[in-house]
Order: C-alpha cells, then sequence, then structure tokens
C-alpha cells in the first residue's frame, strides 16, 4: 500500500462507489497536501472502514475477499453498519470528508431467498453474528497496524512533552559534572595533550554517541620564542619581562612557563627602540587627539584593552604609522576581587582559522600561505605593574574610594627598546565530533560546542569546564536515547581544538562543510567557558533566539538566584560560536555566569587570556551548582530547537532589532528607517499569519511545517556583510557591547566621517545596511507568497 502526500496510506480508487468521498471546501485542489486535523485518528479509521467494506462487498460474505480482489464488480457495494462511531472521522472540523447518502438498492439487491424453518434462521443468524465479530476484530487489527505505520504530524518523540524535558535534566548533577572536571585536569597534568581529544572520543563513544569522530588539520600555529620577550627602559638600561620582573635568570626560572606564554600570536618579530605614547583605549578620538599633539610614525603605543576589539585597534595604530605596541589591562577595569596586576596574558591576533589557508579549509594538498605574522607592529601584552613603571607611577592612586585611571602625561617622555619573539610552526589540531541523529528531521543539524585543551595551548581551566559541561549533557541525553527516544533533528556534538590561537579547529570543521552547514544548520549552541564568575548569569542569543532564551531564563531564575537584573542581548562574543554566526548567519546562544563588577567595565577585556592560576573554576564555583544550573539552561534550549515540530525562532524580533539598531545620536537616514518599517509589517503579517503551527497541531501538516521551518533558520542569514572593519562581527544584528545599540558597522562610520570629504566609509556602511534590511524584507516577502499559494491552491 503507498502513500499519498499527507502521508496516509494510498487506498484503491478501482471501485465505483467509496464510503468516502472529499469535500472541496477549504482545501486544496489535488497535487497538493492537505491539512490534517488528527491524522493518526483518521488514518487508523479510513483504512479499518475501507478493508472492512472491502471484505463484506462481496453477496453473502460467506469468504474473506483476496487482497487483490480490485478488478471485481463493486458497483452496488454498501457500508455495513459496525458501530465504529467511536474511532471513525465522519465529518472533520474542516469538511475534509462527508458520508455518502446510502443506496436505496442495496438492501434489496442482496437480500437473499426468505429462510424455510426456524433452524435455519438461527443458523444464519448465528453464522451472520460469528462473520461479523470475526471481521470487526480483523478490521480493529488492520486499523491498529496501519496507525502503527502511519506518520503523525506531532512526531512520537513527544516533542511536546514538557515533562520529557524535565526527565532528561533532571538526571544532571553537579557532582558528576565535578568529576568529569577533575579527571580532565588530572588528565592534562599526566598525559599529552594531544591524548586529551583521544580520551574524549572515547568517552562519548562509551556514552552511545553515534559515529564520533577525530578530525584533524595541520595549521599555523604561532609559539612563544626560546626565551621570554623583554622591554628595555632606554634612560636606565633596566630590562624587565612581561610580567614585570626584572630580566634575571631566578624570574626567568620562577615564572617560566608564564613567562613564555604572555605573547601575541601572529605579532611581528623583532627589536624596536622607540618613545611610548600613552593612546589610551585607541579609539578613533584617542588616535585624532594624539596625532595632533606628537608625531606617532614608528612609535610604541602603549594601549589599554577594551571598548573596542583588538584586531581593530591594531588596523587604527598600524594606519596611524606606530611600529609597536605594549598591550595592558587598566586596574580600574578589573572587578576589585580580582588582582591581576602582576599577570601578564596572551593574545591573539588571528581573526580566525589557520592563517596558512584564510577562506579554505587546511586539508592535505591544499596551497599555503606564507603568513608568518598578521600585522606588521611588534605586540607584547605587559602587566598593569609594568605599565606603571614605565609611567612611573609607583602605586595607583585612589581618591575617594575612586580608582584613578593609569595615564603616561603627554609632556613626559619614555624610551624603550622591545624586543618580541615567537615561533610559528605547522602543528596539528584536533576536533571531536559526535551525532544523535533526529527522527524526522535527521539532515537539520543543531550544532553543540565547547573547545578543549590543544597540545601547547595555554595552561587554562576554562576548557575542562566546557568539556565537562557537554560530556554530562550528552550522558542525561543517552539515557533517554537508550529507552527509544530521539529529538526531531540531529544534535552534533563538537569539542573544538585551537581555540586559543583564534577558533581554528571550529573554522576549519565550517570551510570544510560549509556548503552542507549553509543548507542544514538549524543553530549553534556554545558552551564556551562557561564560569567566569559567579554572580549573575549573563544571556547572549540572536535576535530570532531572544524570546525564547527569555522565556528559559525566567524559569531559571524563579528557580534559582543570581539572576539579578538578567538582559538577553546581541554582543559580540569569544569562543569558537564566531564562524557559525559570521559566516553562516546561524542563530546562536551563549550562557555564562559572570561577575557583575566584570559586565559594568568595559568590553573586549576578555582577549586577554590569563595563566591558569589568575582564575580557579573551583574556586568561583566549589559545589558545581552554577555548572549544574548552567547545564540545565543550555540543555533546555538545545532540546526545545532540537525537538520542537516548529522552530522557537522570532522573525519578529529581528525587525524590532532593526529598528532599534537605527536609533542613537547619529542623523537618522529616512530610507532606512522607511525600509525598517516595511521590513516590522511583513515580520508581524508572517508572526500572526504563517507562524499558526508552531501553537496549533491540526496545522501542522508536514510539507507546511518544513518550509515554515526553512524561512525561519534562514531568517539572519541576509545580515551578513562582506566588508567590515576588523574584529567587527560581519553579521550586523550584532552590537559590540550592551551599551551601544547602533548598528556597529554605522556607529565606526559616523566616528571616521569627515564633513569635507565624499565620506565613502559612510556611505559603503549604509548601502551595507540598507541591502541587508531589503534583502530581509524581499526574504519575507517570498515566504508569505509561498504560503498565500498554498492557500490559495488548496481552496
Amino acid at each position: 500500500m503507498g502513500e499519498n502526500e499527507a502521508g496516509l496510506p494510498n487506498m484503491p480508487l478501482q471501485g465505483k462507489k467509496m464510503a468516502y468521498q472529499k469535500v472541496n471546501a477549504d482545501l486544496r485542489t489535488t497535487g497538493h497536501s492537505q491539512y490534517l486535523d488528527n491524522d493518526d485518528l483518521q488514518a487508523t479509521a479510513l483504512d479499518l472502514e475501507w478493508d472492512m467494506e472491502k471484505e463484506l462487498e462481496e453477496p453473502g460474505f460467506d469468504q474473506f475477499q483476496p487482497d487483490n480482489a480490485e478488478n471485481q464488480n463493486l458497483g452496488h457495494s454498501e457500508t455495513l453498519d459496525l458501530h465504529l462511531d467511536s474511532i471513525q472521522p465522519a465529518t472533520s472540523p474542516k469538511g475534509r470528508f462527508q458520508r455518502l447518502q446510502e443506496e436505496s438498492d442495496y438492501v434489496t439487491h442482496y437480500t437473499r431467498s426468505a429462510p424455510k424453518g426456524s433452524h435455519c434462521n438461527f443458523c444464519s443468524l448465528l453464522k451472520i453474528l460469528f462473520t461479523a465479530t470475526i471481521l470487526f476484530i480483523f478490521g480493529i487489527i488492520i486499523g491498529y497496524y496501519a496507525h502503527m505505520n502511519c506518520p503523525s504530524d506531532v512526531s512520537p518523540s513527544g516533542t511536546n512533552d514538557y515533562q520529557l524535558y524535565q526527565d532528561i535534566l533532571k538526571t544532571i548533577k553537579a557532582e558528576d559534572i565535578k568529576k568529569f572536571f577533575r579527571n580532565l585536569v588530572q588528565l592534562y597534568e599526566s598525559e599529552d595533550d594531544m591524548e586529551i581529544s583521544k580520551r574524549i572520543k572515547t568517552q562519548w563513544t562509551a556514552l552511545g554517541l553515534e559515529d564520533t569522530q577525530l578530525m584533524n588539520y595541520s595549521v599555523l600555529l604561532d609559539f612563544p620564542g626560546p626565551s621570554p620577550s623583554t622591554i628595555t627602559v632606554s634612560s636606565t638600561g633596566q630590562c624587565f619581562y612581561p610580567d614585570g620582573q626584572p630580566c634575571r635568570e631566578e624570574a626567568r626560572k620562577g615564572h617560566s612557563q608564564d613567562l613564555l606564554s604572555s605573547y601575541a600570536a601572529y605579532s611581528a618579530k623583532g627589536t624596536l627602540q622607540a618613545d611610548v605614547i600613552d593612546v589610551s583605549y585607541g579609539t578613533t578620538d584617542d588616535l585624532k587627539r594624539i596625532s595632533k599633539l606628537k608625531n606617532v610614525t614608528n612609535q610604541i603605543a602603549l594601549l589599554k584593552l577594551g571598548k573596542f576589539p583588538l584586531l581593530y585597534k591594531i588596523s587604527l595604530l598600524e594606519k596611524a604609522g606606530f611600529g609597536g605596541a605594549l598591550l595592558y589591562t587598566d586596574p580600574c577595569d578589573i572587578p576589585k576581587p580580582a588582582d591581576l596586576s602582576s599577570e601578564s596574558f596572551m593574545v591573539t591576533l588571528n581573526p580566525g582559522g589557520d592563517p596558512s589557508t584564510p577562506g579554505y579549509p587546511s586539508l592535505d594538498g591544499s596551497f599555503r600561505q606564507n603568513r608568518q605574522n598578521l600585522t606588521h607592529l611588534l605586540v607584547q601584552p605587559i602587566s598593569a605593574s609594568l605599565a606603571k613603571v614605565l609611567i612611573s607611577s609607583p602605586k595607583l592612586r585612589v581618591e575617594n574610594d575612586a580608582c584613578r585611571p593609569l595615564e603616561l602625561p603627554h609632556n613626559e617622555k619614555r624610551t624603550v627598546s622591545l624586543q618580541v619573539q615567537t615561533v610559528t610552526k605547522f602543528k596539528r589540531v584536533s576536533n571531536v565530533v559526535g551525532y544523535l541523529k533526529g527522527l524526522t528531521s535527521p539532515d537539520r543539524y543543531v550544532i553543540v560546542g565547547s573547545n578543549h585543551h590543544s597540545e601547547y595551548s595555554y595552561n587554562g581551566q576554562e576548557w575542562a569546564s566546557s568539556t565537562a559541561v557537554i560530556t554530562t549533557f550528552m550522558q542525561a541525553l543517552m539515557i533517554k536515547v537508550k529507552e527509544g527516544w530521539r529529538p526531531e533533528r540531529t544534535i552534533v556534538f563538537c569539542s573544538w581544538g585551537g581555540t586559543t590561537w583564534g577558533n581554528i579547529g571550529s573554522y576549519e570543521w565550517g570551510e570544510n562543510f560549509a556548503k552542507i552547514l549553509q543548507k542544514n544548520a538549524v543553530a549553534y549552541i556554545s558552551l564556551h567557558n562557561p564560569i567566569r564568575g559567579n554572580s549573575s548569569l549573563y544571556p547572549v542569543a540572536s535576535p530570532s533566539l531572544q524570546q525564547l532564551v527569555v522565556e528559559k531564563t525566567k524559569v531559571n531564575c524563579l528557580r534559582r538566584a543570581q539572576c539579578p537584573g538578567t538582559n538577553v542581548s546581541s554582543v559580540q562574543i569569544q569562543g569558537d560560536a564566531d564562524y557559525f554566526i559570521n559566516h553562516l548567519g546561524v542563530p546562536t546562544v551563549q550562557f555564562a555566569y559572570e561577575d557583575i563588577k566584570a559586565l559594568e567595565g568595559p568590553s573586549f577585556l576578555s582577549e586577554a587570556i590569563f595563566p591558569k592560576h589568575a582564575r580557579k573554576i573551583e574556586e568561583m564555583d566549589p559545589s558545581f551548582n552554577l555548572h549544574e544550573a548552567f547545564t540545565k539552561l543550555s540543555g533546555e534550549v538545545i532540546l526545545q530547537i532540537a525537538s520542537e515540530p516548529v522552530l522557537p525562532f522570532s522573525a519578529l524580533d529581528i525587525a524590532l532589532g532593526v529598528q532599534n539598531s537605527l536609533k542613537g545620536d547619529e542623523p537618522a537616514v529616512p530610507h532606512l528607517l522607511a525600509m525598517a518599517s516595511q521590513l516590522r509589517e511583513s515580520a508581524e503579517l508572517f508572526q500572526s499569519d504563517e507562524m499558526r503551527p508552531a501553537n496549533d497541531p491540526k496545522e501542522r501538516a508536514p510539507s507546511r511545517v518544513r518550509m515554515l521551518n526553512d524561512i525561519l533558520q534562514d531568517l539572519e542569514k541576509g545580515f551578513l556583510t562582506q566588508r567590515v572593519p576588523p574584529g567587527f562581527y560581519r553579521n550586523i544584528l550584532y552590537h559590540l557591547d550592551e551599551k551601544t545599540s547602533q548598528f556597529s558597522i554605522l556607529k565606526e562610520a559616523w566616528a571616521h566621517r569627515n564633513p569635507l570629504a565624499s565620506n565613502e566609509t559612510l556611505q559603503e556602511a549604509l548601502s551595507s545596511v540598507l541591502n541587508s534590511i531589503n534583502l530581509a524584507q524581499v526574504f519575507f516577502k517570498a515566504g508569505l507568497d509561498v504560503f498565500e499559494s498554498v492557500l490559495i491552491g488548496k481552496n
């Protein structure tokens, strides 16, 4: 028995009379899938009655009709009433079927001659009753198996079952996360770093994850040189290591690993003697002010981290003509409990992926570009204590409990000799990738990403925290999978390598499977560095996912504390979500626990990677209760995206975000505002008319749900722009930080505008935003047109 477009088994059509006929009112014409109200019920009842009627159509019904009896003359068949009203659909709410009028000649045509005696009457009656009973039982069996073989609108995976989610999440325990975490930390201390990815693969396979793979890429990495970089003050001849310690052998031995790890990956190499010029945070205004006072050509900038991406500020220094940069974090920007003044750190100048294969995967035989360094500047991170020495500030001045930022007076001159030593080598980076295949949409991927410690990388514990979280969630999920449950869509679990150098593992995997991911990736859930503090939950989400995150966060905060004033925003974040946001336009979610003070400070301070003793995970979360809360919250979002029939994305939130991003101090552009208003109207219409299947199971015809989900997962792809300032997101729906609501590229372009020039940069930025809004408007309208055509067709 075949299947029609709606998923019901096809029925024989050879008979002259049928038990049911389709009603044209409110239905599609032939060739379109039907919108089924209750497919499971209808499939069972229709198959049952049709098969039973077919058996009863032969006069006398003394034997069952064979399955291949479709060529028999059924000209005067009639339905025998077997009192199945409790399961037959009769007339559906939308009038899809109605029962035909009974034929007047049915009884007379098939009536036998009257019996000649009471005994014969009794035998005949008994025979009829026995046959009817057998047919009834047989019909129920047929209906049952038809129901089992027929797909339903609501998958048997229990996608609407809130209790099912809770059954999975309640098995997540802080003790398990803590155990995984400690085992990973001990593994790092006792094993080769490369063994960690192999151990993760073995662990995931043991939990039952399907098709777990270890994927290796040969990439260009930048390492510290054989000896630490040095900064020598020319006037006194004093030599310092990056952490502020004098250049003595005992100091080098006492902090050997930290000193070697205090560097800027992919910086230029060499020695430069020049004046130190304080550029504060290195913003456009800072450099304009400094350039009017001093000649900055080939000088060394003293640069604070924060406020803008480091790559953007380095590009401004290059354009201004600087030859080097000393990076530091101002103590006033760091929360008081964290004393990092004597700590140096690492940064990367890599925007993402293997520098030798930009834009394409690092496969064997790929062309390798010679990119030993990604800037011509000599860049060196230093501690705040060394910055104080260069400024000649013996201690940080505090007045009335107000911290006074570090600043080198413009009338004072400091000349130093900066020596930077790094070594570039091709090394192997490994990703661990495993799949939990989806039940009804196995070609749609919900990607969950953590990162692990790669060989030669920096000694933090954040990777162990991230890996413990993803493994614990997987363990809870596989318990339910072994009981027979599966999500609707495939969940792809990833543990990335090479994150420290610029998210290399995730970029290479993404570039390797870009064509597939562009079509099939539904969402990315980042588990990067989950515990950065212990005072507040900090969620970041794409505009289309903000509504879902708000709902889940509210529930989470009702159950637990530590969510004061939680606000969901779309801002630039650190970690391996970068490729999926900026090159694929995939909706993304990331939760983290932070310190409120850190959230109040400048953005982009997290670009500095401090050594492991600067932040102890178990000191911030000794009971691992925050880890448990994080895992359950992220897990619930993963389950809902992977299992709901209709993706829980909001089109209207994107349009509202666009309108809010055009507000600000800069002059409004009328045609941008007008187009944003049109986008909102289209989004409102789409949200009200086409999102009905999300709330009404009766609207969930498989073809309609598939079309709707295809539109929802591509909503943000139109907001990817090709040209943005270094360090800025290509996805313009994301802002630089929570304090800025405008489009980032417009804000930067306004900062560079010149009233007397043509302002091509500003015009290009305005054009990029305009094209993105227009593309989104066209996309919404095309979606509305498709559904309108379907509705017209069914009528």
